[in-house]
């Protein structure tokens, strides 16, 4: 067995496996860093342990970080948090700001808000605001591209105005007809958009969120791309979180930090109630877009909530169900409500957050959501 094999397994069985080879000091110290979290596991035994004190998880954070890529140095805190109850990790500042920052720790701090003392509470609010800002630089130009390519594309007009022409697509529709002779390019058609309000949006999009405790991470990527959409005037943009009751947060969409700490994660969940409330909002179906985000697990009326899905589809409204928008593998749900609410119109499907401003066009230029999401290789509830 080669030297680096058996390095490889010193290090994947912990200290018990001494006799295999010895490590070098930085090996040693990811070793530490593991045995710390996960030694002795499954024997009874344990290793170096986190403990309680402060100096020792400030060192821990640091060696993680320093020996560990930063995908790992996310499991190895979330793991931290779950395994050992270490909630010390996120409630002391010196400590919060070692941690490397992801959408699972925000969803953690979201759920602790009410918990983190006055002296940590600026600290939890810049890591947030450091997550999501992370996101709308890697998603919220996509989203505000896709959203104003799909509503104009919808608009799009063989007869415009001569102020409404797009001359670019006009001149690539009428190259055919270039003639090399004259140097002259005859243009059959013109092609542009229907003039529209500067005030009047053309769409209107409904967040339904899901703030039950297993939907952390829907709920931080929800608050982003809620904001980002209503930075848009060409469509008007509502987000309603709710578990057992239902809470508009539309006022708070300028700020998406502020809207995450106002967010009340856990508790139980009535989709009904929320869908109700969505359906009291929707002043013209045709125009409309609603994502309910949610794993569909109800506490409510099964049955109520299925009524009114039906109507909301059958009225023109276009209803897609998110069972998750996350990066995290396969949700839990639902499966039978899924398929229902599928059979009636409404996809059902987990959705990732780089996925999600095509998922969203597409719904906004009326399109199949069901057969796009299964072309993209996205299980749709049967």
């Amino acid at each position: 067995m080669t030297d680096e094999r058996l390095r490889r397994w010193r290090l994947l069985l912990g200290p018990e496996a001494d006799q295999l080879t010895g490590l070098g000091e930085d090996d040693s110290r990811r070793d530490s860093a593991l045995t710390a979290l996960y030694g002795g596991e499954g024997d009874g035994k344990r290793g170096a342990g986190l403990g309680a004190s402060s100096p020792k998880l400030h060192r821990w954070l640091g060696d993680v970080r320093t020996y560990f890529p930063k995908s790992v140095v996310q499991v190895m805190q979330r793991d931290a948090v779950e395994r050992l109850g270490l909630t010390k990790l996120l409630l002391e500042p010196e400590l919060l700001s070692s941690v490397e920052p992801d959408v699972n720790l925000v969803g953690t701090l979201v759920s602790l808000s009410s918990a983190i003392p006055a002296r940590t509470r600026e600290t939890a609010r810049a890591v947030v605001r450091q997550v999501v800002e992370e996101i709308e630089r890697k998603l919220a130009d996509r989203l505000i591209a896709a959203v104003n390519g799909a509503v104009d594309r919808s608009r799009r007009t063989r007869r415009p105005r001569m102020s409404d022409v797009d001359w670019s697509s006009t001149i690539r529709a009428n190259l055919k007809h270039y003639q090399p002779d004259q140097r002259t390019l005859v243009v059959e058609s013109l092609i542009g958009s229907h003039r529209r309000s500067r005030s009047a949006a053309l769409r209107d999009v409904i967040l339904l969120v899901d703030q039950s405790g297993s939907m952390a991470e829907s709920v931080v990527y929800s608050a982003v791309f809620g904001a980002t959409l209503a930075s848009l005037r060409s469509v008007t943009t509502r987000l309603i979180v709710f578990d057992t009751e239902v809470v508009d947060m539309t006022e708070t969409l300028d700020d998406p930090v502020d809207l995450l700490f106002s967010t009340q994660l856990g508790g139980g969940t009535d989709i009904n109630r929320a869908v109700a409330y969505a359906q009291q909002h929707i002043r013209r179906p045709a125009d409309t877009v609603v994502v309910l985000i949610s794993d569909l697990y109800e506490g409510g009326v099964a049955a109520e909530l299925q009524r009114r899905v039906r109507e909301m589809v059958a009225s023109g409204v276009m209803v897609v169900v998110l069972l998750a928008l996350s990066d995290s593998g396969k949700p839990a749900y639902d499966h039978e409500l899924a398929a229902r609410l599928s059979a009636i119109g409404a996809p059902s499907f987990a959705c990732t957050p780089d996925a999600f401003p095509d998922l969203l066009a597409t719904a906004l230029r009326r399109e199949d959501v069901a057969a796009w999401a299964e072309q993209e290789g996205m299980a749709v509830g049967r």
